[in-house]
């Protein structure tokens, strides 16, 4: 029965399933990027880490969890639920196939996952913000509906522009990229539909989707977090960004790697043993 696992497809609703399990390993880690970006200090990561475990205990590497998973439920969800489904409509056997699926999968989770992802930023950000100062959103459904209230529904897109960018780019570099190094790598004598291939074809994708998203994640976390008013428009945002030089737009660089590798990695390891053990038989 194994070659006929091999070709199980996955189900729809696998893709988010599988980020939402890789997210909760990896909170930690975004937690660290998020406060790396946008503190103005001059703290490594290893100067960051005791800073926080200090003032706030070893539980506030795990603040702000709720938003981490309501935003793969609904970004990555759409993500891989429009990837998947879409390879019935896409003809996904060439690589611009699979990039041109990918972007549209990542339009539509951009868009959908924007108002988590500005909740997730916000109550992540909390945590370095003096007492007065602080949002204090209990969970991240209080997150939507205090934004909802206080700020208004189009508040809640904010950002949605960068964000979606980002999602684009983001599921054409892990996607897209997973399933051609996979695709890649099974058409070498080599390489078998196990862990092995699964490792590898992920690395490479987390790492060409750490480089194609870290400008546009450096700019989106400055405007979710810009008090209104602070830069009028996204090219204000690039302009103060590039007065850091060429580098500026690829700070945190390694958090980001260090975070969306092994994000990607448990992702797509997650991902392929559902499809292994619960996927649906090919028709």
């Amino acid at each position: 029965c194994e070659m006929s696992k091999n070709e199980r497809k996955a189900r729809w609703y696998f893709g988010g399933l599988a980020s939402v399990g890789a997210a909760v390993v990896t909170h930690p880690l975004d937690l660290i990027k998020v406060t790396l970006q946008t503190q103005q200090g001059q703290l490594s990561v290893l100067q960051l880490i005791p800073k926080i475990v200090r003032e706030q205990g070893v539980l506030a590497f795990y603040s702000g969890l709720s938003a981490s998973m309501l935003r793969q439920m609904t970004y990555s969800t759409t993500r891989f639920g429009v990837y998947e489904v879409g390879k019935d409509y896409v003809n996904t056997d060439t690589f611009a196939g699979k990039v041109g699926l990918a972007g549209l999968s990542g339009l539509a989770g951009g868009i959908i996952g924007t108002p988590a992802d500005m909740v997730n930023v916000r109550m992540q950000n909390d945590v370095k913000l003096p007492q007065e100062q602080r949002r204090n959103y209990k969970n991240a459904i209080d997150g939507l509906l205090k934004v909802y209230r206080q700020e208004g529904f189009p508040r809640l897109f904010s950002g949605a522009t960068t964000a979606t960018a980002r999602g684009i780019l983001m599921t054409i570099g892990q996607i897209a990229i997973y399933d051609q190094t996979k695709n890649i790598l099974l058409d070498t004598p080599y390489f078998e539909d196990n862990l092995v291939t699964h490792f590898t074809a992920s690395l490479v994708a987390g790492t060409i989707a750490t480089t194609l998203t870290q400008p546009l994640d450096v700019l989106k976390t400055r405007s979710m977090n810009a008090k209104p008013g602070e830069y009028n428009g996204l090219w204000d945002i690039v302009k103060h960004t590039a007065k850091l030089g060429p580098l500026g737009f690829f700070k945190g660089y390694v958090p980001a790697f260090v975070r969306l590798g092994p994000h990607t990695i448990l992702t797509f390891v997650f991902l392929e043993q559902l499809r292994l053990n619960f996927g649906s038989a090919p028709k």
